[in-house]
């Protein structure tokens, strides 16, 4: 969960057109949603008006466009209405249509835009479901499409773009807030390759496509009713298609997508990794009960024995007692915690430094235990060696903290292996040197 709160749209607003690939009239109409709705498609033209959530699992097709579906009934060229809805800052509303297609437009995604001001964007008083990507996530297509997603504070997206024979490669590198969208992105129109325009003809698509709302690139030549928008329009509309298309995921992304060649298969590839990424990093929310009894210690008992108080007491409680050589401790890491203040504020993440001292708080206690030192004696840094850290911690994560006894110098001198584990994936280790001292 995020501290930004989750928005809708303020009242309802309408927008009519041709449609592209059936160049059916439609009226389309955004309506506001309460908290956790997501964004919905409903048919107003068919019985009982079915709404279709705009999620992967429901993603039937990604011919030359998304098409999502329930059931018979299907919604196609969401692409552009998403990716408004996404950029733009709105998780929750309904996107109700009198047809299986929204309006063209331009071929852009402005007029979503414009739509989406006029109906005006209200915050809810739930917090907005942000994915954090934790390690990289990549896709490949067989037709030479690459998609990477990496770690980063904010969201992003790298594109190249490239039409047949490298023919107008283009990159651009952005930040994705609702200002960039809106000046950058948004007003960039989808384009078509003249060779590809019969093949799409007979396949009964782009009945509604003409040179207002669409670019035609003819070998060299550019043909379009008014001349480009900026000399990398193409790899901006991709970019655009890529929002709409990851808004399929269901929640915000906070990650670096670099995109080559990106299509809407692509797309969805990567979109069906990120859901499985997530399903891989979020077990189910069940109880943690942990037992007294079997050699676990609680918060007064681990307190009988380290002498650090709030707010450096790193460990919550004692799990188990492994032999005489293991020991595994718990600490949960809260939004509370007084380091996330200074942190990485807007991003906070778990100093790795206080990763190491969890650990040895547990090589403390493990030393300790096995001398029967008990209170009154502190265990103290004497080395630290082989300090990895492999993933971040964010607040919401139960760090398991191992500690194991690898090598003993008489009751005083110990090394330990040691790591910290969040969802089964360790995130840091190290080699700790501790020597117990009289206090």
């Amino acid at each position: 969960m995020s501290s930004e709160p989750q928005q809708t749209l303020a009242r309802s607003a309408s927008v009519s057109g041709t449609s592209l690939h059936t160049g059916e009239k439609v009226t389309l109409k955004l309506q506001p949603a309460p908290v956790d709705f997501g964004l919905k498609f409903r048919r107003k033209d068919l019985q009982d008006e079915p709404t279709i959530d705009a999620t992967i699992a429901n993603l039937k097709t990604v011919e030359r466009a998304t098409t999502i579906g329930e059931g018979s009934i299907r919604v196609h060229t969401i692409e552009h209405v998403l990716s408004s809805l996404s950029a733009m800052g709105v998780d929750n509303a309904i996107v109700e249509m009198d047809a299986n297609e929204p309006p063209i437009g331009d071929g852009s995604a402005r007029p979503y835009v414009e739509l989406i001001k006029k109906a005006g964007i209200v915050a809810q008083e739930t917090p907005r479901r942000i994915f954090d990507v934790r390690e990289p996530i990549h896709v490949e297509t067989k037709n030479g499409s690459l998609l990477v997603l990496l770690p980063d504070p904010k969201f992003r997206i790298s594109c190249t773009q490239a039409g047949p024979g490298g023919q107008f490669t283009q990159f651009l590198s952005t930040e994705i807030t609702p200002a960039i969208y809106e000046r950058e992105i948004a007003p960039a129109r989808t384009f078509v390759y003249y060779e590809d325009v019969q093949s799409l003809m007979e396949k009964n698509l782009i009945k509604g496509g003409s040179l207002e709302n669409a670019i035609v690139v003819r070998g060299e030549a550019v043909l379009s009713k008014e001349p480009l928008r900026f000399p990398d329009e193409f790899v901006r509309h991709k970019i655009v298609d890529i929002i709409g298309d990851l808004a399929l995921f269901g929640q915000r992304i906070r990650g670096h997508v670099i995109a080559v060649k990106p299509g809407h298969g692509a797309n969805a590839e990567l979109v069906r990794a990120l859901a499985r990424e997530f399903v891989r990093t979020t077990p189910p929310l069940q109880p943690h009960t942990f037992p007294a009894g079997e050699g676990g210690l609680d918060i007064n008992q681990v307190m009988e024995l380290l002498p650090h108080r709030y707010p450096f007491l790193m460990v919550d409680r004692v799990l188990k007692f492994e032999g005489e050589t293991k020991c595994i401790g718990v600490k949960s890491v809260t939004i509370n915690e007084p380091f996330f203040a200074g942190h990485f504020p807007g991003h906070p993440v778990m100093p790795g430094v206080l990763q190491v001292e969890a650990m040895a708080q547990v090589a403390s206690i493990l030393m300790l235990k096995l001398t029967k030192s008990g209170g009154g004696r502190l265990g103290y840094f004497v080395s630290a060696d082989e300090v990895k850290f492999r993933k971040p911690v964010f607040p919401g994560d139960t760090l398991f903290i191992s500690a194991e006894l690898t090598k003993t110098r008489g009751k005083q001198l110990a090394k330990l292996k040691c790591s910290c584990a969040v969802n089964d994936a360790v995130v840091s280790e190290c080699e700790l040197m501790l020597r117990l001292m009289d206090q």
